[in-house]
């Protein structure tokens, strides 16, 4: 038997090891060869942990599995009472396109003779045959932008590096990944690591940089392990050397180190704090060289794009935003989990076809994207499709696409507060907007919740100062989910006035 269990960080905290011992444990008892492969997650969270069962017809599914359930893996598996039926078949997968992700669930993470069975390193070898102008031209046109939250064209910023002077180059890929209901850096590095090191490999011939360097987040244990391994695999068989290598680096938590250049000032030993800019990362960066930062998902994309060609890529989503993005559905929601899809679905679809609505039943109040630092969307503007420019129309982002639903028990004005609070606790403290803002945002919300409506027009001013004024992204955006709920749920703000009364 060859039965696949997770490895995914979700699984594990499920009790995915428990039930890899107790498989084997069962299999002993009944003299049965089996073998156990940890893959990565399929991205359906609420069966995790999902094992499966190599059949003929394909992989049949079983989840949210326990240590009781271990034992009927080893009979009728039709008669299971998890079965999930054949995997690839599922609702959940079926209505997906999986082009970053599409090895993810489905490989051991560290088998390269699995990574190039399933069309890995094709992308890195065309690119091989290719001038550094080529590969940049590729990736211009297939439209990729970061992925990472900012939506900067990767093409542009992989130009601006090729074409900067500097004896020495570096790649750093971001996976920094902070955000709430954010895991797709996570689920990628855990589940297919070799794509990630591809693209970095790629990027390094198309920039002339040689060397990379990626950068997790400490509370990723499993993913920086399977990373660690991932490389020294890939050095062994020469995917990486003396053309290219790299290494991973363990962040040590700070929300602000997702902004790049904090990162980078972390990479290189110091505090993370944001650098003011000009000049740019592009042009000097770490240890004041030209350096693309890209974002996980970002570096990821890349190699299906050189394999399949940038046209292919680009036949994907709508408008300027282009090719597919992995959902990442979170919160209060019946079917949580990563959903990789075309740009251009409608937030309503997301929410109530894909999530199935809330996980308590009762109706649907918001939605955030792009997480802590994101709008809240009421259903009003459920019909927005999901595209960069579209959100922002509507004074949206869609940051790294993680989505938080919430009920209609839910207080705005308290998710107004936890916002302006978040950037206080986590600001790096080098800009007065952000340092000094957010901890007068707090307490002008507290004003409210007491009662005090007067001060709502101080924060509508202390909004826009952060907005405008902020050195990087975290001040800036920290408006967002203030603004959005003020301006969407005025009742929540203005009950606290009864409330006192």
């Amino acid at each position: 038997m060859k039965i696949f269990v997770p490895l995914d960080s979700v699984a594990v905290a499920l009790g995915a090891d428990a039930l890899v011992a107790g498989i084997h444990a069962e299999a002993a008892r009944r003299g049965v060869s089996v073998e156990v492969v940890r893959n990565g997650s399929r991205g359906m969270v609420w069966l995790e942990p999902l094992v499966e069962v190599e059949m003929g017809a394909g992989r049949l599914g079983f989840g949210p599995m326990v240590l009781a359930d271990v034992p009927g893996l080893f009979g009728d598996l039709a008669s299971h009472p998890k079965s999930i039926g054949l995997v690839q078949d599922h609702p959940w997968m079926k209505g997906q396109t999986r082009l970053t992700f599409a090895r993810v669930g489905v490989i051991d993470p560290l088998s390269l003779d699995d990574y190039r069975a399933h069309g890995g390193l094709v992308g890195l070898e065309r690119a091989k045959a290719m001038t550094k102008a080529q590969i940049v031209a590729e990736v211009t046109e297939s439209g990729l932008r970061g992925r990472g939250g900012a939506g900067f064209p990767t093409g542009i910023k992989w130009k601006t590096v090729s074409e900067a002077a500097g004896e020495q180059k570096y790649i750093v890929c971001n996976a920094d990944e902070g955000d709430s209901a954010t895991f797709a850096d996570r689920m990628l590095m855990e589940g297919d690591p070799f794509c990630l090191i591809e693209g970095m490999a790629i990027a390094g011939l198309a920039c002339g940089a040689t060397k990379g360097y990626v950068y997790i987040r400490s509370e990723y244990p499993i993913a920086i392990r399977v990373m660690e391994a991932a490389v020294l695999l890939a050095r062994q068989a020469g995917v990486l050397g003396a053309a290219f290598d790299m290494e991973i680096r363990v962040g040590a938590g700070a929300y602000v180190c997702g902004e790049e250049t904090s990162l980078l000032n972390s990479l290189e030993g110091k505090r993370g704090v944001v650098r003011a800019k000009p000049p740019l990362p592009a042009l000097q960066g770490f240890m004041g060289r030209p350096t693309v930062v890209n974002n996980v998902i970002s570096l990821a994309s890349v190699p299906v794009i050189l394999a399949r060609g940038a046209a292919f890529y680009k036949d994907f989503g709508l408008g300027r935003s282009r090719g597919t993005i992995p959902l990442q559905i979170a919160g209060n929601v019946k079917h949580g989990g990563l959903y990789e899809v075309a740009f251009g679905l409608t937030l309503g679809q997301i929410v109530n076809e894909i999530g199935g609505g809330t996980a308590s039943g009762r109706p649907v109040k918001a939605v955030q994207v792009g997480g802590p630092l994101g709008a809240w969307f009421p259903p009003s503007l459920f019909d927005t499709p999901f595209g960069y420019e579209e959100f922002g129309a509507k004074d949206g982002l869609i940051g790294h696409a993680g989505l938080t639903i919430a009920d209609d028990s839910t207080d705005m004005l308290a998710m107004a507060r936890f916002a302006m609070e978040f950037c206080a606790i986590e600001s790096c403290g080098k800009c007065t907007p952000c340092r000094i803002g957010a901890v007068r945002g707090v307490e002008t919300l507290d004003r409210v919740a007491r009662g005090d409506v007067s001060a709502i027009p101080l924060i509508t001013d202390l909004c826009n100062t952060m907005k405008s004024g902020s050195l990087c992204a975290l001040g800036g955006f920290t408006p967002y989910p203030v603004m959005s709920a003020l301006t969407h749920f005025p009742d929540d703000f203005a009950r606290a006035k009864e409330a006192a009364e």
